[in-house]
């Protein structure tokens, strides 16, 4: 069983995959406002990391042939499966959120100088 749940793991894991998901299981959404939604990710990670839900069948992408062109991004049926999962951790977190250290926001590496 460590092998299936490691492998279940891996198709979450990414460090914007489980945030792109639980917007998604509220609503589609369009790139644009993935985008909005989520401080601090760079239009090149998302697009990495919606096309890894996509290959793998948690995420589905479709374009409408327009000018400007539209895509918009849903979850899958599969996808919906996660859904207790999402309730279990929304219900955890109300309980014990407030205990859990809030980290500084800064990422990466900082600009010389500064």
């Amino acid at each position: 069983m460590h092998e299936e749940m490691r492998r279940a793991f891996s198709l979450l894991s990414g460090k914007w995959k489980l945030e792109i998901m639980w917007l998604l299981n509220q609503r589609m959404y369009r790139f644009g406002e993935l985008r909005k939604a989520i401080p601090g990710v760079t239009q090149h990670m998302l697009t990495a990391q919606l096309r890894e839900l996509e290959a793998d069948g948690l995420v589905s992408r479709t374009v409408f042939a327009e000018v400007p062109p539209r895509v918009e991004y849903e979850i899958t049926a599969k996808a919906r499966g996660l859904g207790p999962t999402m309730e279990a951790l929304t219900v955890w977190w109300n309980e014990y959120g407030k205990t859990v250290p809030v980290k500084p926001g800064a990422r990466g590496r900082k600009a010389k100088g500064i």
